[in-house]
């Protein structure tokens, strides 16, 4: 079926290398992924210091990102994150924003992604006053499509327990006031949804007055729970029928750029093939498409200790394991031995500093 597909780099911790980004693009492109969203949490540019130049670094990448995506077929955006805009939209806030907005003008940036997650939302006018801000960006930016995530982007009760209780009517005055041409993020029944039902989506697509524009968080693994797993296997619970459903289905990868690519490659061959597609060898052809046959094969036997057990329970077979992948000379087999070393390790620190 029919599906825009793309990857939003959203997660916390260790960000991806610019050449590590360039060739997923690369990649992705030629396997019916269509967009690619720049958003790491790592990047306060984008997030708590917002109102800061980027630096020369983080510029010139952004510039060569957006001419690789154009030359790979691939719609460039990036991820905003205002912090707490909507406290205090006051002038001085309202000359930092545009000055923002004309420079990811001036980058290129085909979708502009605002995210109000991960931030405080227990006010009364919370809907009112993002509802403002984003007409107002709207009004002065030139991308070709621009996404709202809501501070409350799914049903999970936890969002409430860690930003304060959702105001009363939040998501149905979304719905009914903000402009249908902007694009709404959602994930789901929960923030790492394990399934998307077309009965759940059709509510949604309801409240909402638009088609939701899934942000699916898998395979990310970037919390202090998350990051001692590798999530590998195929995606499930997105059944193809979902496709009419949504306006766009965006992954939000692991820390592991190389790795990431194969649950990737099992999600397009299912909207490509349909459900059946995942019933038999979805993760042998994926794996050996990403990564070659020999790493395939490793990781295919690991799959169960990698995904389910995890460092923590790995003991004494973890030096073994190590030195059979140090003994392969290729990136993803490198992201396997720099994971058992410990170097995506995310703790709670990085999750309420970004």
């Amino acid at each position: 079926m029919d599906v825009e597909l793309g990857l939003i780099e959203g997660f916390y911790g260790r960000p991806w290398t610019w050449a590590e980004r360039e060739a997923q693009v690369a990649f992705l492109g030629r396997h019916g992924y269509r967009f690619y969203v720049y958003a790491p949490k790592a990047d306060a540019s984008l997030r708590r210091r917002w109102r800061e130049t980027p630096p020369e670094a983080t510029d010139a990448g952004l510039r060569r990102l957006a001419r690789l995506c154009g030359e790979s077929g691939v719609r460039f955006g990036v991820g905003l994150s205002p912090f707490e805009i909507y406290r205090d939209f006051n002038a001085e806030a309202r000359q930092a924003l545009a000055r923002k907005l004309a420079w990811l003008d001036d980058i290129g940036v085909d979708y502009l992604a605002i995210l109000f997650d991960d931030m405080r939302g227990d006010q009364a006018d919370l809907a009112a006053t993002q509802i403002g801000i984003m007409h107002w960006i709207a009004a002065r930016s030139a991308a070709l499509r621009i996404i709202f995530c809501p501070t409350y982007y799914s049903a999970d009760p936890m969002l409430d327990q860690v930003f304060g209780a959702r105001p009363p009517g939040y998501l149905e005055t979304l719905g009914a006031e903000l402009d249908p041409a902007i694009d709404i993020f959602w994930t789901g029944e929960e923030v790492c949804a394990r399934a998307f039902s077309p009965g759940h989506l059709d509510r949604v697509a309801e409240t909402l007055r638009r088609r939701p524009f899934l942000w699916d968080n898998y395979p990310v693994n970037d919390g202090p729970r998350m990051c001692p797993f590798l999530h590998l296997r195929p995606f499930t619970g997105r059944p193809a029928l979902i496709a009419d459903r949504i306006a766009a289905h965006a992954i939000n990868p692991a820390l592991q750029p190389w790795l990431t690519r194969v649950p990737a490659l099992t999600l397009a061959e299912n909207y490509r093939l349909g459900d059946a597609a995942l019933e038999d060898g979805a993760f042998d052809r994926a794996a050996v498409e990403a990564l070659g046959a020999e790493v395939a094969r490793l990781l295919r036997r690991d799959l169960t200790l990698f995904q389910d057990q995890g460092l923590g329970q790995l003991g004494e077979a973890a030096a073994g394991l190590r030195d059979e992948y140090a003994a392969i000379d290729h990136p993803g087999a490198r992201e396997v031995v720099a994971w058992l070393d410990g170097a995506y390790a995310v703790t709670a620190d990085i999750l309420t500093e970004a």
